[in-house]
């Protein structure tokens, strides 16, 4: 069985790879799930060897593809601490935000089996979660919007004004009605630990959702 070390790739790249593939998954998922935007947008694909929903919205689509690809960098550099999934009401307070917790540990060497299949099924058991979430929540109210924050490092946060990997997509410090939310409860989803990256997903829910 092979073996890669440090000097032989990018872990920071494989990380990033991985992880951007499976959050835009992910959240194309929670989208659906969630009732953020109706049915029929959405298309049947398999992903990790299980049936996904991904939008076929050309803006929307490419809203996601931008967003990550300006986490990428982030994560590439193990300074983002947690992607957030936000779901706002009309009045554009937060009713339910799909926190994803990464961590990179320390790695000396790994399999590329590991790779490809042990960490595609701790995958596939995050989307399976995600795909059934709705029974541990209360539904949402309609009109709902949604948006992606980055939390990252303190040194990282020094440095985001000066980049901007997409042009005319710059980052911009969250509103604080989007970050915190009154009268919450969290309710844990799931948590996989591999040997090139750690992750914890759970949902901050509003107590009271009717708007």
């Amino acid at each position: 069985m092979a073996t890669l070390t440090r000097q032989d790739l990018n872990f920071g790249q494989v990380v990033a790879d991985i992880l951007c593939e499976f959050l835009e998954v992910a959240i194309h998922l929670i989208l659906y799930v969630r009732e953020v935007y109706p049915s029929g947008i959405f298309q049947k694909r398999k992903k990790y060897n299980v049936p996904v929903q991904m939008s076929c919205h050309p803006e929307l689509n490419q809203y996601i593809q931008d967003t990550l690809h300006c986490v990428k960098p982030l994560i590439e550099k193990n300074e983002a601490e947690k992607v957030v999934v936000v779901i706002m009401d009309k009045e554009h307070h937060p009713v339910e935000r799909f926190v994803f917790e990464i961590s990179q540990p320390p790695l000396l060497s790994i399999s590329s089996d590991t790779l490809l299949s042990h960490v595609e099924q701790l995958l596939r058991a995050v989307i399976l979660k995600i795909s059934v979430c709705d029974a541990v929540l209360d539904n949402n109210p309609p009109g709902c919007t949604f948006t992606v924050l980055v939390y990252t490092r303190e040194a990282a946060t020094r440095n985001m004004e000066k980049i901007q990997v997409i042009k005319d997509f710059p980052w911009i410090v969250a509103d604080e009605q989007e970050v915190h939310m009154q009268g919450s409860r969290l309710i844990p989803l799931k948590t996989m630990t591999s040997d090139i990256v750690k992750m914890q997903l759970y949902v901050e829910e509003r107590a009271q959702k009717a708007s």
